[in-house]
């Protein structure tokens, strides 16, 4: 099968889209959800800090079970069960099996992440990994942009009860062809051509010692590196950006602009082709300098350097957008941006290590980015929006700066660390 490599990171992509249906559906559907079972908004960030605290507990554990049971088995076990976890939302009755359904959800889809970054390290030589960072996470944007619209048709159609059901069932779907595709790592891949095997491992860093490749470093051993920690640390200040926009646009946009299901529906997808576009446009950028010439810590950090520059002014413009046209728009720029540098920060754990490493490191980052995200988006968003989304829009802007500090403050050049000896 010629470029094998990139059908399995396309399946990745179509998973992420799937991942960003089944998380997204209740956001869109709140309004009337809340209406039938009698729960505010108040109760309505209790649900998510659920999710979002089983989410920061999956990254941890799915990063090292990803390590452990290779890319094959732990997207197999995580779709699965964010599938059914999906489904179970259609029989949620209160707050208690709301919070309890969300965060199996949480849980199961945090292995979406540590598993792309780990399939990307294997699949992807450094000069293609952001580019393939980028394409799954384009799925993320694309999801989102489906979503809003596709959710709200099937509302109309189906009601909510339905809908979840649903989605639910796409996910089932996926395991097929993954299976199917996805027998194996690419040196042993019975469908792989030499010359694509021999691209991808003479792509890989070529002072990685076999040591290095069998032994998968503890999280104490990889916090000791101030390397792992520029990951963690950006990652805490920027992806609340991400879902500061996930969880409440579409109640922005009711709370602003007065918006029922129906016109989120048409408005609320919009954003997610912006940052479509920055996904493609960061990795592809990166890797092209990369080949220019140019060396990786230098692409990974200008990409960076863009994208917060792409987004810092949006999320200071954005505050004064009187109509939601241009809100939506001015937010399509600044996720544009996001995922810029999300992409190249993403790519870090691969670049600083290698193995069976990587995936613990990537499942780290996003610990520490949900811990960024409950303390930024989940808790802090429905106080700062009762007096007025200024100072949501300021919290944001001033985040990204300090996130991307974080990279050359703690990461110093970015390559390949020389692991110390035990």
């Amino acid at each position: 099968m010629r470029g094998l490599r990139w059908w399995i990171i396309g399946l990745i992509g179509v998973a992420t889209v799937i991942n960003y249906i089944d998380r997204t559906s209740l956001a869109v559907m709140w309004p009337d959800i809340s209406r039938d079972i009698g729960l505010t908004k108040d109760q309505y960030a209790t649900i998510v800090s659920a999710f979002m605290i089983a989410y920061a507990l999956g990254q941890a554990l799915s990063g090292r079970l990803f390590d452990k049971v290779g890319t094959r088995i732990g997207f197999l076990l995580s779709i699965s069960v964010w599938s059914v976890a999906c489904g179970l939302h259609s029989i949620a009755r209160s707050i208690t099996s709301f919070m309890s359904f969300r965060a199996l959800l949480g849980l199961s889809e945090a292995g979406n992440w540590p598993g792309a970054t780990k399939a990307c390290a294997q699949w992807f030589p450094a000069t293609e990994r952001a580019l393939a960072q980028g394409i799954f996470n384009a799925g993320a944007s694309f999801g989102a942009v489906i979503s809003a619209p596709l959710i709200a048709t099937l509302y109309v159609l189906l009601g909510w009860k339905a809908t979840f059901m649903v989605v639910a069932a796409l996910g089932l779907l996926w395991i097929v062809p993954w299976l199917f595709v996805n027998r194996s790592e690419p040196e042993n891949h019975p469908w792989i051509s030499e010359e694509e095997r021999q691209h991808i491992l003479d792509g890989q860093s070529s002072v990685a010692s076999a040591e290095r490749e069998s032994r998968a470093l503890s999280w104490g051993e990889l916090l000791s590196y101030r390397q792992s920690w520029s990951i963690i640390a950006s990652r805490f200040c920027v992806d609340p950006i991400w879902w500061m926009f996930v969880n409440w646009l579409p109640i922005y946009l009711a709370e602003q602009f007065g918006f029922d299901v129906k016109q989120i529906g048409l408005f609320a997808w919009f954003p997610y082709v912006g940052a479509a576009i920055g996904s493609l446009a960061g990795g592809w950028w990166s890797g092209h300098k990369i080949k220019q010439g140019w060396s990786v810590n230098k692409a990974r950090k200008w990409a960076i350097v863009i994208g917060g520059i792409i987004s810092v002014p949006a999320l200071v413009l954005v505050i004064f957008a009187s109509t939601p046209t241009s809100a939506v728009v001015l937010i399509a720029i600044v996720l544009a941006g996001f995922q810029v540098m999300i992409n190249n920060i993403q790519t870090l754990p691969s670049d600083f290590f290698s193995g069976k490493s990587v995936g613990s490191l990537a499942g780290l980052g996003g610990l520490s980015a949900v811990c960024g995200v409950l303390t930024f988006s989940t808790w802090l968003i429905p106080y700062l929006s009762m007096i007025s989304y200024t100072q949501v829009f300021i919290m944001g802007a001033l985040l990204v700066p300090l996130g991307v500090a974080s990279v050359f403050v703690f990461g110093g050049e970015i390559k390949r660390v020389q692991l110390k000896v035990k």
